[in-house]
């Protein structure tokens, strides 16, 4: 099977995994909690849809069941921050619920974008280096945007461990992709040149 059925199907039934959570623990008057589901429930569902539209090629490839299945367990790790706020019924403050919304736009704007472009670009030019648009901010300006978009989510339950899926993704799975892809995008023409004008992960920092 592809690793995308088992990742689309994680992200797909968030929604309803959440609302079960806040079923579960009482909270539909909880504005919070259906602030995160608005949050990480519509993200979800958007990711099944561009998997549809624009499919991301790392994902299309076949993988062994047992793969798939651990990848869809770790996957769960990011229900965390909606499972703490639904069981300690937190109220984040008004101020902190607009920066986690804001974090949140500029996040799916920057994945979406970014994934699109890669999409379209290598169906035209397939091999060559792109340089220009999202990627000319940052050579990793999708996972930038996911960064954003799993931080929005951890800010809400108010407690630092919250952070700590996203701490073990970056590490054990974002960072080893990331160097991975350069050591693949070194191969390419002008990648030199490109390397020097672009950042690796913030784009406007460093």
């Amino acid at each position: 099977m592809k690793l995308k059925y088992f990742i689309d199907t994680n992200k797909g039934i968030t929604f309803l995994v959440l609302l079960l959570m806040m079923a579960l623990y009482q909270q539909w008057q909880n504005p919070t909690a259906w602030v995160y589901l608005a949050l990480h429930g519509t993200y979800g569902l958007l990711w099944v849809f561009k998997s549809r539209l624009f499919p991301d090629s790392s994902w299309e490839k076949p993988t062994p069941l047992w793969f798939g299945l651990v990848s869809w367990l770790a996957l769960c790790l990011y229900w965390i921050p909606g499972w703490l706020i639904n069981m300690h019924g937190v109220q984040a403050p008004a101020w902190l619920l607009g920066i986690a919304v804001s974090l949140n736009l500029f996040g799916v704007f920057f994945v979406f974008t970014a994934d699109m472009q890669k999409h379209t670009s290598l169906k035209l030019r397939p091999g060559e280096l792109i340089t220009d648009g999202m990627f000319g901010l940052a050579r990793n300006i999708n996972y930038f945007g996911e960064f954003l978009i799993y931080v929005s989510f951890a800010l809400l339950p108010m407690v630092w461990y919250a952070f700590l899926p996203l701490a073990a993704f970056i590490f054990s799975f974002w960072i080893p992709n990331m160097l991975r892809k350069e050591k693949i995008l070194a191969t390419l023409p002008g990648f030199d040149e490109y390397r020097k004008q672009t950042k690796f992960f913030f784009p406007f920092l460093f």
